[in-house]
């Protein structure tokens, strides 16, 4: 299933990418646990490449792929899709879930930082 428009494959190649920022179709191949073929790999990058999530320059007779845009971007920009579409734009309805969701262990120190930027957020009127 396409939960943020990218397929399972294409999830594991941007996150590689993201990792290493700028990576060949073989360098991306060798980070996967369990790689397809490499044409398959060269076919996932062009997909992701005419979706307008990665770039390539020439590196002699490679391509060299890098993201078109950076990681806090793209995942700011999936996370407001998620809370719009699943907790009605609330901030809280999230926090609320995370704390919620089974399996959840926070430690103290986990607990501090959340307080921590409770407050901070307060403090800025937010």
């Amino acid at each position: 299933m396409k939960k943020d428009g990218f397929s399972r494959r294409e999830r594991e190649v941007m996150d590689i990418i993201y990792r290493h920022e700028r990576l060949t179709a073989a360098e991306v191949m060798a980070e996967m646990p369990s790689p397809p073929s490499y044409s398959s790999v060269r076919s996932t990058l062009s997909i992701l490449e005419q979706k307008g999530h990665l770039h390539h320059e020439a590196d002699g007779n490679r391509y060299v792929y890098f993201p078109t845009v950076r990681r806090a971007q793209a995942r700011r920009t999936a996370l407001d899709r998620l809370v719009s579409t699943f907790f009605e734009n609330s901030p809280a309805q999230v926090v609320t879930a995370l704390l919620e969701e089974r399996g959840s262990e926070l430690t103290d120190a986990d607990l501090s930082e959340l307080s921590g930027l409770i407050d901070r957020a307060r403090e800025e009127g937010r």
